[in-house]
């Protein structure tokens, strides 16, 4: 019988890196995500995403954050692509760590981006999940360089990027809310740089997706 990891092979990935486990966003899922949104992503005032998404009320958010993730399935293509990988901490459902990409085939690289809950951060959590994307990018996607961004007011995303090994790469001048001008500095990684940390990745699901992405021939 088809299932729905063959429908869409991103369902079917996952990694494990010591006590962290990154799956895709199945349906399933999704309720216990919308759920830890709701609980809260950063405090009041702040806003550390270029979209303003954590904004909309919160009877709003939960359907958000679902529609995001079916609009995302929808309008994956081998030349537009976004990886989204929930997050499980021994166990714990705990954020959402993201690979996006255009024209993958041709520049082999990609922007990271993740979330996650408040009672989940200053864990050591968030760079374990870039750890664990970026060596699936670098060792088993082919990748030449990764990509990220943080706003010069959201130290702990900074943090992780230099353990992880990032490079500045350049500010941006960026509207964030109406009217808001913020600085966000822009990061790059290689291979040369990647700090790679204690744990072997494993990867469950990879032929399929390689192939789903174009970087293998389907048999």
């Amino acid at each position: 019988m088809t299932t729905l990891a063959d429908l869409f092979p991103p369902l079917g990935l996952t990694l494990t890196a010591g006590p962290l486990v990154m799956r895709g966003v199945s349906d399933e899922i999704l309720p216990e995500l919308c759920d830890l949104a709701e609980r809260g992503i950063h405090d009041a005032g702040q806003m550390p995403f270029y979209f303003p998404w954590t904004e909309a009320p919160k009877e709003q958010l939960a359907r958000n954050t679902a529609a995001y993730h079916w609009r995302s399935r929808a309008e994956f293509s081998t030349e537009q692509w976004g990886l989204h990988l929930a997050v499980f901490h021994e166990g714990k459902l705990v954020g959402i760590q993201g690979f996006e990409t255009s024209h993958y085939l041709v520049t082999r690289t990609g922007e990271t981006g993740s979330w996650l809950g408040q009672e989940f951060q200053g864990k050591g959590i968030g760079t374990l999940m870039r750890r664990a994307v970026c060596a699936l990018a670098f060792d088993h996607l082919e990748a030449e360089e990764v990509t990220s961004g943080a706003f010069l007011d959201n130290p702990s995303s900074l943090a992780v990027s230099r353990k992880v090994g990032y490079q500045p790469n350049g500010l941006r001048r960026l509207k964030r809310r109406d009217g808001e001008l913020a600085l966000n500095q822009s990061l790059l990684l290689t291979r040369d740089t990647f700090v790679r940390g204690d744990h072997q990745l494993s990867v469950d699901g990879l032929a399929a997706f390689r192939t789903f992405i174009g970087l293998d021939s389907a048999e």
